[in-house]
């Protein structure tokens, strides 16, 4: 018998002047370190309740985050809001010998795009960064070009001539005063920190931080310089590459968003809020995430079956179907999940996550009684599992509630004789599961690692013929990924449910075997919109994504 743990967030025109600004130096104003280790990708199960989570350890001290955040909002103090654009490896080493140890022509690339993106022509965004950073920047290069180079010294002899789009100013606090003032708060679009260590620690976790995009280095490299680890309480994920090499380096490159003002918030919502079927982390202070660049909002993961969605209304062929309903239909549709660091259970509409699990837990079991999903008050089987349904497609000897060879039972006894649903199948058939999880972890690079719930000799005897049809399971790098085929794929209704189901599956797995999630790519033969479908699938296209969940308990 196998056990399964699964352990687990009006336009003005206007013309930056080319003279230098300097402005008085303020109070020093730096957050303390935040102790935090980097989160690792584990989910789990308990028997009195569900709990999916990627774990982090976040000791956070009172004080340490105010919440007085703004996010783009109104303001009382007429300060700006910044994101900040960083390159660390995992333990957060950011240089040596005052350079970068790493030479990652994409990292530079992202930094280029993300800081210079603008969404107003008119505008420009501003660059903040401290003296050493200016100075370590070759001088053909300085200042950086189509952007304010805001350069944070105290030192009274530090003179730049007389250069285009510089300003001095003494602190982070002054110049972000400044930038908020006219005529920055006109031509300035949005302001990004840069560096160096100390106003990176000064500015990761400050509550006007509204962003980190963050090229995530996992090879190991020395560095000598170092900054606060990311609060993972108050930011979760947004997008994340998958993973690049380059010059024998492993990186992603990945935007964190803040959701709360403070851990506060977070522990408010543990030990006081458990709702059944909803996730705490979903329930996030800060609503909207337009203050990202246009080009990182676009690749939240949700887009990929947004945009799916999308082109099946416009452009799919209209179909007849069993139903009576009619459908739009497109052929051969994939999309591509990271699982690295978020889970994609979609935001723009409610999914049953309870379902995905319990129905999950039902075909590992091999179970095929719809009765005992019904008992759990899970009732997505119980229209196939009527004694009205199966009657109607010829298995009226069937008990009602009996679904036949279904999922779990190819999953676990395939080619085993169908006898009924009360029937004990120990030791009959061939264990698919038990397969997979031999192979993975025995012989990883297996090129047969597969999980078919399609039996053509066992179809008719099925209540309903599978429509996820079979996975593929792949290892690299301690990671596992899965491809999962679906013959037939509702975009409304089944494929959020089904791309929950098969990341939940590939993550239970992974934490079996001692590896990390991966990617899960799904591929779709039939991809259909049911045509009573259209209208609310296009009121969800209206709306924005949140960040996936990350950490979250359910019960």
């Amino acid at each position: 018998m196998m056990t399964f743990r699964i352990f687990c967030s009006g336009n003005i025109a206007f013309k930056v002047f080319s003279s230098i600004h300097i402005v008085p130096v303020s109070s020093k104003s730096c957050l303390s370190r935040i102790g935090l280790e980097r989160h690792c990708s584990v989910v789990g199960i308990f028997k009195k309740g569900i709990k999916c989570s990627y774990c982090h350890s976040v000791p956070v001290m009172a004080g340490d985050i105010p919440a007085n955040i703004s996010n783009g909002n109104a303001q009382h103090d007429p300060k700006r809001t910044f994101q900040v654009v960083v390159a660390a490896t995992r333990d957060m080493g950011i240089g040596k010998d005052g350079k970068l140890p790493w030479k990652l022509p994409s990292d530079l690339k992202f930094f280029k795009e993300v800081t210079m993106n603008v969404s107003d022509p008119v505008k420009k965004n501003a660059v903040i960064m401290g003296r050493k950073t200016w100075e370590s920047i070759p001088l053909q290069n300085r200042p950086l070009p189509g952007r304010l180079n805001v350069v944070l010294t105290r030192s009274g002899s530090f003179d730049i001539a007389t250069a285009e789009n510089v300003v001095i100013c003494g602190s982070m606090n002054s110049a972000l005063k400044l930038l908020a003032a006219t005529p920055y708060c006109l031509s300035i679009e949005k302001v990004f920190v840069i560096g160096g260590g100390q106003v990176l620690r000064e500015s990761l976790n400050a509550p006007e931080c509204e962003a980190i995009h963050l090229t995530d280095i996992e090879t190991k490299i020395e560095c000598d310089t170092f900054i606060s680890p990311i609060d993972f309480s108050v930011f979760q994920p947004w997008h994340s590459s998958f993973p690049l090499v380059e010059n024998n380096i492993r990186y992603s490159l990945v935007t964190y968003v803040r959701v709360r003002h403070s851990a506060t918030e977070l522990h408010a919502l543990h030990d006081g809020e458990k709702t059944d079927g909803k996730l705490y982390l979903n329930k996030f202070e800060v609503e909207r995430f337009s203050f990202l660049p246009k080009m990182i909002h676009e690749r939240h993961e949700e887009y990929v079956y947004l945009r799916l969605v999308q082109d099946v209304i416009a452009n799919g062929a209209q179909k007849n179907d069993r139903t009576g309903t009619g459908t739009l239909s497109k052929f051969g549709c994939q999309m591509r999940f990271n699982l690295r660091r978020s889970f994609p259970l979609l935001t723009t509409k409610k999914v049953f996550w309870r379902g995905v699990v319990e129905e999950l837990l039902w075909f590992i079991s091999g179970s095929t009684n719809a009765k005992i999903l019904q008992e759990k008050g899970v009732h997505i089987w119980d229209g196939h599992a009527s004694r009205e349904y199966l009657d109607s497609v010829g298995l009226s000897c069937r008990e009602e509630g009996d679904l036949g060879p279904i999922y779990g039972f190819q999953w676990r006894h395939f080619g085993a004789e169908y006898t009924g649903m009360h029937a004990d199948y120990t030791g009959k058939g061939f264990d698919q599961l038990l397969d997979v999880i031999d192979k993975i972890k025995n012989n990883p690079d297996d090129r047969r690692i597969i999980l078919s719930a399609w039996n053509p000799s066992d179809l008719k005897k099925m209540a309903l013929p599978p429509c996820h049809m079979f996975a593929q399971f792949y290892v690299d790098n301690g990671e596992l990924s899965c491809q999962m085929y679906q013959r037939s794929a509702d975009m409304g209704l089944g494929v959020p449910f089904n791309v929950a189901s098969y990341s939940l599956l590939t993550c239970m797995i992974a934490q079996v075997c001692d590896l990390l999630p991966g990617d899960f790519i799904h591929v779709i033969g039939d991809a259909h919109v049911y045509r009573t479908h259209v209208r609310p699938l296009e009121e969800q296209l209206q709306k924005q994504p949140k960040p996936f969940p990350v950490s979250n308990a359910i019960f």
